[in-house]
């Protein structure tokens, strides 16, 4: 008997010489007719280390209940996540984004080792969903990224006694704050009590709701259902409405390979800069590009985020956050406004089986919204997102001008071999308003892992006399959190020698957002001069994962891929 959707697990699951596999599956608890039926997996990342995973098995739960609804046999396994924000700041954000290759690997093992049909990947964290959708390319059978859903707002009395909304990024830049005498401990208690409320993945356009908002527009996750919030009362019920939408995407054969294109991740990116979302998006999504052997780079975003204009009034660059994004009519609304304006192609395929335009036909947008503004009426003419290039940066660097307050920056340098430092530093009110303070060796390769610096920025952002006047640059990231007059992912690394490599204390250094260049302020003999005989300091970690990690990792202008 044929079972329509039925292709990879016949071999592992139909006549007689399988019997000892089907006893397995069926002292697991498995019907006898539920192995004639199309194998899904359910790959889960819950944890219950932070909000972000921890309610991803109440979202397992309901999305297998939609998928036997329709007729399929749902199998449920774990990988492994790390949590940025818990981490940030410490050895343990070292973690975090060779995470996204480990996450990809271990998919795509339990995949192919039991011959699913079809694919889900439950995601809540700024590396899974990326990780998650990597493993889909490599797999190509039917699949969808699901997003666990963002945190609800956070709530604190404000100055006039009414409750504001708030997130995570407020107690980060609280620990600012306190340590420039501008809070006590009375009030960084409060941000820190109530900052997060509940379940779900961190509330503003910071990554996990940027990546999430890319896989709908990109057309692997489900349009509208992906991003409902976490807590939300219809979580569930999209959640089911998912599972049957995958069911029936298993049935069409309908795969990776016809949904992420060239024209998909050009209308990701775009809505990547209208939305004013994280530099970790040129990370992530030219690393799916490279599964998927799609020619992608970082001047590709640059071009892109030039002539599409932001539009959506977020945090951490505006007011407001991704439960209000999705309530206004989210991506969809927001994919109506990128095709109308003719900043998207809607013929790209979705998961759905509908093209986006097709999709952006049925976004309801909340009369009187203020979220997601117009074309005609944008908050900054360009989007989010620029890539500079120079001397210091000849494969280019990211920088978010969504939430910067000026357009050129020149200061003499101030050079810190990594995180801790700078941020002592900063502690220590060690750093003078007009500084570019240089943060190396926090690259792919040296850091290694290529560090989030939001410890570093936000208490730049929480001090009064740094906020608006010190810029900081990096061979390390950002956090999707972090606002200011910032640029990371500077390549080639300190740690192969890279130009960033010979900054020196008191080197100037300028930023020319405008002309897109980065420049250290000497000779080219000069800089030739420091970087000859240049050799790396000592790996931290020369055994085990890391170490694997280095010998294998590429530059962050390709993705940092492995």
């Amino acid at each position: 008997m044929t079972v329509e959707g039925k292709r990879n697990s016949v071999p592992l699951t139909e006549g007689p010489s399988r019997a000892a596999a089907r006893s397995y599956l069926r002292g697991a608890g498995f019907a006898k007719d539920d192995l004639h039926k199309p194998i899904i997996g359910i790959a889960n990342t819950w944890t219950e280390i932070g909000t972000c995973n921890v309610h991803l098995r109440e979202v397992a739960d309901a999305l297998k209940q939609g998928i036997r609804e329709a007729g399929g046999t749902p199998m449920e396994f774990n990988t492994i996540t790390i949590s940025d924000g818990i981490t940030m700041g410490t050895q343990g954000m070292k973690a975090s984004l060779v995470s996204r290759e480990v996450i990809a690997d271990s998919i795509e093992l339990v995949a192919r080792g039991n011959l699913f049909d079809g694919l889900v990947g439950i995601g809540g964290c700024d590396k899974n969903m990326p990780g998650i959708i990597m493993a889909l390319c490599r797999l190509d059978i039917p699949g969808m990224m699901l997003y666990g859903g963002s945190i609800a707002p956070g709530k604190i009395d404000g100055p006039d006694g009414k409750k504001i909304d708030i997130t995570i990024q407020n107690v980060f830049e609280g620990i600012g704050s306190y340590a420039a005498g501008k809070i006590d401990d009375a009030g960084l208690e409060a941000l820190e009590a109530n900052a997060c409320p509940g379940a779900g993945a961190c509330g503003g356009q910071f990554t996990a709701n940027t990546m999430a908002m890319s896989g709908e527009l990109l057309g692997i996750s489900p349009m509208h259902l992906s991003g409902v919030p976490a807590t939300a009362k219809d979580k569930l019920e999209a959640t089911r409405e998912a599972g049957r939408m995958l069911m029936d995407a298993v049935r069409a054969n309908r795969r990776p390979s016809q949904i992420i294109t060239r024209k998909a991740l050009e209308n990701t990116i775009a809505s990547v800069a209208a939305s004013g979302g994280s530099t970790n998006a040129v990370l992530h999504l030219i690393a799916i590009a490279k599964e998927m052997g799609i020619e992608l780079s970082v001047d590709d975003f640059d071009a892109i985020s030039k002539r599409t204009p932001f539009i959506c009034d977020l945090v951490p660059a505006g007011k407001y956050m991704a439960s209000h994004f999705q309530e206004a009519g989210g991506s969809r609304l927001l994919a109506k406004r990128l095709i109308d304006a003719g900043h998207a192609d809607g013929s790209t395929l979705t998961i759905s089986g509908k093209t986006l335009a097709e999709e952006a036909g049925l976004a309801e947008e909340t009369p009187g919204q203020v979220v997601i503004k117009t074309f005609e009426q944008p908050i900054k003419p360009t989007g989010g997102l620029v890539i500079l290039k120079g001397n210091l940066a000849p494969e280019g660097c990211v920088m978010k001008i969504a939430a910067a307050d000026r357009v050129e920056h020149r200061g003499p340098a101030r050079v810190f071999e990594c995180e801790d430092d700078c941020f002592a530093a900063v502690q220590g009110d060690k750093i003078k308003p007009g500084d570019v303070l240089v943060i190396r060796y926090e690259g792919p390769k040296g850091g290694p892992g290529m560090r989030e610096m939001l410890q570093v920025t936000a208490a730049v952002s929480g001090h009064p006399d740094l906020s608006h006047t010190v810029a900081l640059l990096t061979d390390g990231r950002f956090s999707g959190a972090t606002r200011g007059f910032t640029a990371g992912h500077v390549a080639p690394e300190a740690f192969v020698g890279g130009p960033i490599a010979a900054v020196r204390e008191g080197d100037m250094i300028r930023f020319d957002i405008p002309n897109r260049t980065l420049t250290l302020e000497i000779s080219d003999a000069e800089m030739a001069e420091r970087l000859k005989g240049f050799a790396p300091p000592a790996l931290r970690w020369p055994q085990g994962v890391f170490r694997k990690y280095v010998d294998r990792v590429n530059s962050a202008s390709q993705g940092a891929t492995t």
